[in-house]
C-alpha cells in the first residue's frame, strides 16, 4: 500500500517531468523559430543589398536618370577635420577658375559677391594644389547631363576634410510642381551629401540643361571652349548600361588655378 508521503513524492516526479518536457518543447520551439527568422533576415539582408547596389551603381536606368548627381560629397567634419579657409577672397571681385585637363582646358567664372566663401575655399584648394592630378569620377547622361570633379582620389565621398555653407540657392528661382529647378547648360555647381551646408570640394560641370532639386550652389559658368570640351567627352558615354558612371573618355585635371578676372 502507497503512503501518503510516497503519493506526494510520486505527484512531485510527474509534476517535474512535465514541466522538463513543456522546457524542452519550448525550447525546440524557439530554436524553429529563431531559425526561421534568421533565414528571413538573410533574404531581406540580401535584398537590401541587392537594392543598395542598383541605386549606388545603377540598376533601373528610370529610377537612376531621376538621381541628384551628388549624393555624397565631403564627410561631415569631426574634431579632426580641417577648419574652413578665412576669407581671404575680394568679395566685389570676380574671379576665374581655369582647370586644364588632358581632354581640353575649362575655365569657369565666377563672382565672389555672390558665392564669396565658395569662390574662396576654391582658391585655397587650388593654391594648394588640391585638384591636380585628380580625375573626373561621375559622367551622367540620362535625365540630368553632368561631369563631377574634385575628389582628390576619385572616390564617391572624397572631399577636403570640411565643409561649406550653401550659397545662392535664390538665383535658381523657383522650384516648380515637380520640386527642381533649371541648372542651364554651362552651370557650376557644388556637389553635397544632400544635407544643407554641406559641400566640400566636389562640383559638378552641367552640359546639357538638367532639372534638380535647388539645393545646389551655383558657382560659376563654363565658358564656350570648356562646355564644348565637356560635351565630347559626355558623347563617349559612361561606364555601365544606365548612363551614370565613370566617364568612358577619362578625364584628369591636370592643374585647377583660381586668378583674379
Amino acid at each position: 500500500m502507497v503512503s501518503n508521503e510516497q503519493r506526494r513524492r510520486q505527484l512531485a516526479r510527474e509534476k517535474y517531468e512535465r514541466q522538463r518536457q513543456r522546457r524542452e518543447a519550448a525550447r525546440r520551439k524557439a530554436k524553429r523559430r529563431n531559425a526561421v527568422i534568421a533565414a528571413a533576415l538573410a533574404v531581406v539582408v540580401a535584398a537590401g543589398a541587392t537594392a543598395y547596389a542598383v541605386s549606388a551603381v545603377g540598376g533601373d536606368e528610370d529610377d537612376r536618370a531621376t538621381q541628384p548627381p551628388a549624393a555624397s560629397d565631403s564627410p561631415a567634419p569631426s574634431e579632426s577635420s580641417s577648419p574652413e579657409p578665412e576669407l581671404a577672397v575680394d568679395t566685389k571681385a570676380a574671379y576665374t577658375m581655369k582647370l586644364a585637363t588632358n581632354q581640353g582646358d575649362i575655365s569657369i567664372a565666377m563672382e565672389a559677391a555672390k558665392t564669396p566663401r565658395t569662390v574662396n575655399s576654391f582658391q585655397h584648394l587650388a593654391g594648394k594644389k588640391f585638384f591636380d592630378g585628380s580625375p573626373c569620377h561621375r559622367l551622367t547622361t540620362k535625365g540630368i547631363f553632368v561631369l563631377q570633379c574634385g575628389s582628390p582620389k576619385g572616390a564617391p565621398d572624397g572631399g577636403p576634410g570640411y565643409t561649406i555653407p550653401d550659397e545662392n540657392l535664390a538665383s535658381l528661382g523657383k522650384p516648380g510642381k515637380d520640386g527642381k529647378a533649371l541648372f542651364k547648360a554651362g552651370t557650376v555647381a557644388m556637389a553635397n551629401t544632400g544635407q544643407p551646408d554641406s559641400g566640400g570640394s566636389q562640383f559638378f560641370l552641367v552640359y546639357e540643361d538638367t532639372k534638380l532639386p535647388p539645393a545646389y550652389t551655383p558657382f560659376g559658368t563654363m565658358d564656350a571652349a570648356g562646355l564644348k570640351a565637356v560635351r565630347k567627352i559626355a558623347e563617349g558615354g559612361a561606364e555601365g548600361t544606365t548612363g551614370d558612371g565613370a566617364p568612358k573618355t577619362a578625364v584628369t585635371v591636370e592643374k585647377a588655378t583660381v586668378s583674379k578676372a
